[in-house]
C-alpha cells in the first residue's frame, strides 16, 4: 500500500552483509592467497552468469547460479569440490556479518520512521534472501525494520534488468512516484539500472575511487557515499529538505 513515505531499498550481499567469511572458509580449504582469488573469481562469475542468463530470456535461480559459478571458479584454478563441501561454502551465506557502519545506518532508519521505510531489495531468492537476514549475527536482530523482502524472483530476471526495478516499485507501493525510492547499493550495475528506471540512487563507494563507470554519462548516483550509514545520512536530509520547500 503506497504510503506518504520515503522508500529506502537496501542491496543485500556487499552492500548490508559482508561477504569476506566466506573468503576465510575458502582459506581453510586452499590457503589465503588462493582463497583471495577464488572468492574475487567466484562473485564475478556469478554476476556474470545473472547477465548472460538474463540477456538470454532465460532463468535459473541465484542459488543456482551462486553454486554453478563456485565451481567454474574451482575449476580455473584447477580444483574440484565434493558435493558437501559445496554445501558448506553455500551454508555461509546463511551466517554473514554486516559491515562496520550498518548497525548505526539501521538506528537512523528506525528513528526516522516517520519519513522513510526501509525495504532489501536483492537478487536471492526470498528463502535465501529470507535465511541471510535472519540467520546473520548482526542483521538478524534488525530484521523487522524492514517492510518486505523484495527479490527478483518473483519477476524471473535479475539486475539491472528494468522489469527488476519496476517490480520494486510496485511491491513498495509506489507505482506514480519513482523518485520517492531510493536504492542503497555498492554495486555500480545497480546503481546505473535504478538511475536508468527512474529511481534515485545512493552508491557505497567503500573503496573510496570515485564514480568510474562510463557505461552511461546520464545515469550517475543521486548520492555517493562512503558507508551506508552516510548514505541514509543524506537521503534523510534530502528527504527533510523537500517536505520543508514543500511546506515554504
Amino acid at each position: 500500500m503506497a504510503t506518504g513515505k520515503t522508500v529506502i531499498a537496501f542491496d543485500l550481499y556487499g552492500t548490508l552483509l559482508s561477504t569476506e567469511s566466506i573468503a576465510h572458509e575458502l582459506a581453510k580449504l586452499y590457503g589465503e592467497e588462493k582463497a583471495a582469488s577464488i572468492a574475487a573469481l567466484w562473485r564475478r562469475y556469478q554476476l556474470e552468469y545473472t547477465w548472460r542468463i538474463t540477456s538470454m530470456g532465460d532463468y535459473r535461480t541465484f542459488s543456482e547460479i551462486t553454486r554453478g559459478s563456485l565451481t567454474h571458479a574451482l575449476s580455473e584454478h584447477g580444483f574440484e569440490l565434493s558435493a558437501g563441501k559445496t554445501d558448506q561454502l553455500m551454508q555461509a551465506y546463511d551466517f554473514l556479518h554486516v559491515f562496520p557502519e550498518i548497525p548505526a545506518a539501521l538506528k537512523l532508519v528506525r528513528e526516522n520512521s516517520n519519513l522513510v521505510d526501509a525495504y532489501i531489495f536483492s537478487n536471492g531468492t526470498l528463502e535465501m534472501v529470507g535465511t541471510s537476514v535472519k540467520s546473520s549475527p548482526d542483521l538478524g536482530p534488525h530484521a523487522s525494520l524492514f517492510k518486505s523482502l523484495i527479490t527478483v524472483d518473483d519477476v524471473k530476471c535479475y539486475k539491472p534488468a528494468a522489469r527488476v526495478y519496476e517490480h520494486l516499485v510496485k511491491e513498495a507501493g509506489k507505482e506514480g512516484s519513482k523518485s520517492d525510492v531510493w536504492l542503497v547499493s555498492g554495486n555500480p550495475f545497480d546503481v546505473v539500472g535504478a538511475k536508468s528506471a527512474g529511481l534515485k540512487a545512493a552508491w557505497i563507494d567503500r573503496a573510496g575511487k570515485g564514480w568510474v563507470d562510463r557505461l552511461d554519462t546520464l545515469h550517475v548516483p543521486s548520492i555517493i557515499a562512503t558507508g551506508v550509514e552516510d548514505a541514509v545520512k543524506s537521503i534523510l536530509g534530502w528527504v527533510k529538505d523537500a517536505k520543508a520547500r514543500t511546506k515554504s
